[in-house]
């Protein structure tokens, strides 16, 4: 881990965005429980203008599901971006942030590196089977007194979205056996990424797409994620103990399992899906 000062792009990226986001700013914290968390508080006391918040250390980070995310300083980007939305229908917008970082981070994969691409619903994986980043979305109720504009036009009520997102950027002091998917990260694709670096990619075009999903839903999005499907056309299990192939996602964004009982879509958040030829050894006596 380097002792030398991080450089983060905030005001490159205040002025790239705000003229998008009025209101807009950009927060670099040393260390925080969670950016996530943080922006909660904030929103649920009526602090809901758009920020991206940057940590560079979190000592409570949460994923998917419960599951920590486990840092050393330095050696990820963690951030969270909170906006207040009011899209027409809710349905894939974790896809869309998952997407969006995929295709920011690797616009174009070359042919000597390895494919970063999207498993189901926002993850961010090597086509090997190792997980880059991960994202965990959250919605927030402002006071009833506070007015603020939202982006959309949506017939429910606006919400304070929060998409807190970490991405692996170098490779950790130490690789556990111990997790249940084999870890990658952004140096493994190029040896010159940072997370300053990361962040400047991707910030911009996460807001574009959000702001687009936000007026036209998920519909713009389903022909680029089947380009970054990584699940696409490969057997799986989920959590509930059924198997099938992946067949892509429907207009949802809900996944697509082939079972012997015919198509089944999978709706985010009730299970859990690894590709059966991923999946772990079991222990031998």
């Amino acid at each position: 881990m380097s002792t030398t000062p991080t450089r983060w792009p905030a005001e490159d990226l205040w002025l790239e965005i705000a003229p998008r986001l009025p209101g807009f700013t950009v927060e670099v914290l040393p260390e925080i429980d969670s950016t996530n968390t943080e922006l909660m508080r904030r929103a649920r006391s009526g602090q809901v203008d758009p920020i991206v918040l940057v940590a560079e250390s979190q000592t409570a980070g949460r994923g998917r599901l419960g599951r920590q995310w486990i840092n050393q300083p330095g050696d990820c980007l963690m951030y969270s971006l909170g906006l207040m939305l009011q899209p027409a229908d809710w349905s894939g917008l974790s896809l869309v942030v998952g997407l969006s970082v995929a295709e920011s981070l690797q616009a174009a994969p070359d042919a000597s590196a390895p494919r970063l691409g999207v498993k189901w619903p926002n993850d961010l994986w090597l086509w090997d089977g190792r997980k880059l980043a991960g994202t965990l979305i959250e919605t927030a109720n402002v006071p009833a007194d506070v007015l603020a504009p939202a982006h959309g036009s949506g017939p429910g009520p606006a919400r304070f979205v929060i998409l807190g997102t970490g991405i692996n950027v170098c490779p950790p002091p130490s690789r556990s056996d111990a997790l249940p998917t084999p870890v990658a990260c952004l140096q493994d694709l190029d040896p010159r990424w940072s997370a300053p670096l990361a962040l400047q990619r991707l910030l911009p075009r996460l807001v574009e797409d959000v702001l687009l999903f936000a007026d036209h839903g998920l519909a713009p999005f389903v022909d680029r994620f089947a380009h970054r499907d990584v699940l696409r056309g490969r057997a799986v299990h989920l959590s509930d103990g059924s198997q099938g192939v992946a067949e892509g996602i429907a207009a949802d964004g809900s996944l697509l399992l082939r079972t012997p009982q015919g198509l089944r879509p999978v709706i985010s958040g009730d299970v859990s899906v690894r590709p059966i030829d991923m999946a772990l050894p079991t222990a031998r006596p």
